[in-house]
């Protein structure tokens, strides 16, 4: 699982991941974390998803961060916004209102930027990384973001073995795993969902569940 995989991915237009509203356990779980409005919120492999002008609607500034220019561009045109453009050694970074879009990789983010962050959401980002890179990513990224730090994470879960990911399964256990002693874990809701995703069951998956967790550093 490498940067070239996403890009042809939007290159080809293969983005079934991409939802066409906003994630309904965000709206439902997000006031749980009672995050400041003015919060700097971290979205890793956002993707051009709408959950980001969600959050900013709520009075956050939104970090958002997606290796697709594709993905980036998408986003503000779909959302009527001319961002302005800089670059910096973390990628190109367009910026419009309370959103920020870097054009980048997760793991560039240096220590500076994460400590900035006191609020992450995370639907699309560990899902959609194989186990040894999940352990990186969490080492890396919310190893950085500061103490008193809230997130909201999504998972799946399914028996691997019916399916090669992305997306990958991400039992409780593994959460608990990876993110122990650094953060508090609450899981907030686990729910079936097999029904209302016939794309797995058409891949042969037999169970599919989605959780939500609160994260406290």
């Amino acid at each position: 699982m490498d940067k070239d995989f996403w890009q042809q991915r939007w290159r080809q237009g293969q983005t079934g991941f991409h939802q066409t509203r906003v994630m309904p356990l965000l709206q439902k779980h997000w006031p749980a974390l009672c995050l400041p409005a003015d919060s700097r919120v971290l979205v890793p492999l956002a993707g051009k998803s709408l959950d980001v002008a969600w959050l900013a609607e709520q009075g956050h500034r939104v970090l958002a961060i997606e290796l697709s220019t594709i993905a980036v561009e998408q986003f503000f045109t779909e959302h009527g916004l001319t961002p302005s453009i800089h670059d910096s050694i973390l990628g190109r970074h367009y910026v419009a209102g309370r959103i920020e879009f870097i054009c980048g990789d997760i793991f560039d983010l240096d220590a500076a930027t994460l400590a900035e962050c006191t609020g992450c959401y995370d639907r699309a980002a560990l899902i959609a990384l194989p186990a040894d890179m999940r352990r990186h990513y969490v080492a890396h990224v919310y190893g950085g973001l500061p103490p008193g730090c809230r997130g909201l994470l999504l998972t799946l879960d399914y028996p691997q073995a019916q399916m090669d990911g992305p997306p990958f399964a991400v039992s409780d256990e593994e959460v608990q795993r990876l993110y122990t002693p650094g953060w508090r874990i609450d899981r907030l809701e686990t729910r079936d969902i097999l029904e209302q995703e016939p794309r797995f069951a058409e891949r042969g998956i037999d169970r599919l569940s989605t959780s939500a967790y609160r994260l406290s550093a």
